[in-house]
């Protein structure tokens, strides 16, 4: 059962909406593929069990999804509930409708939204909120976007996580082909991450919550933050 959230967001800066538009629709049918099976071990040499684990241990009864890609991961998540209630954030409207279908057996809100801006969701409304292979995606410094950092954790309640991952372009071991992949996928406009590092992300995480844990897969930071109760 799927609803959707009317709100549309703010005008957004054409190198967010540049980053997003590649995720139509016939890219969506291979993205899992193409991500999961080949990118993330080969080139960035992390393994999707990786992040498996994590969606596991961090994902709550009430969860907010912030860049939702296909949904391959909450679609093989087990949530501690029977009946979750999934929050579907993006500003795509073909990853919003593709994950929503794919998620058609429980109960999903679809949001159109920017991660950069205040979210359009209740404060402290949720257990869980993810930011998965979202932040490389977004134009800026992590010292800039980190704000999406701030802006989920607002969504989740005392007690709540908020967790995720992302790929760095710094202060983590990067091969010779996923320094290729890099930048070409920089180039293109589908990364933006050749400012990104390992201890800006640190901060971002500092600046937010007093009890996180952050380590590095290959070139991927995956992190998990609690709320305090």
């Amino acid at each position: 059962m799927t609803s959707t959230h009317d709100h549309q967001p703010d005008p957004v800066d054409q190198e967010v909406l540049d980053g997003q538009a590649a995720y139509h629709p016939r890219a969506l049918a291979f993205y899992d593929l193409v991500v999961f099976r080949g990118s993330a071990p080969l080139f960035w040499r992390c393994s999707p069990r990786n992040f498996l684990r994590m969606y596991a241990t961090s994902v709550g009864a009430s969860h907010l999804e912030l860049g939702v890609g296909t949904g391959y991961l909450l679609t093989r998540t087990r949530f501690p509930v029977s009946n979750p209630k999934i929050t579907l954030a993006d500003l795509n409207p073909s990853t919003l409708d593709f994950t929503a279908r794919r998620l058609a057996f429980y109960e999903t809100t679809k949001v159109v939204a920017n991660a950069l801006e205040p979210l359009p969701v209740p404060a402290e409304s949720h257990d869980s909120a993810a930011l998965s292979f979202l932040l490389h995606c977004v134009p800026g410094s992590l010292r800039e976007k980190g704000v999406a950092i701030r802006h989920a954790a607002a969504a989740v309640r005392p007690g709540g996580t908020v967790f995720g991952s992302t790929i760095l372009y710094a202060g983590v071991p990067v091969t010779r082909s996923g320094r290729w992949l890099m930048n070409n996928l920089n180039d293109k406009g589908v990364f933006h991450n050749s400012e990104d590092n390992l201890e800006d992300l640190r901060d971002q995480l500092k600046q937010n919550f007093d009890d996180f844990d952050l380590v590095t897969r290959g070139s991927v930071a995956l992190f998990r933050a609690r709320k305090p109760a």
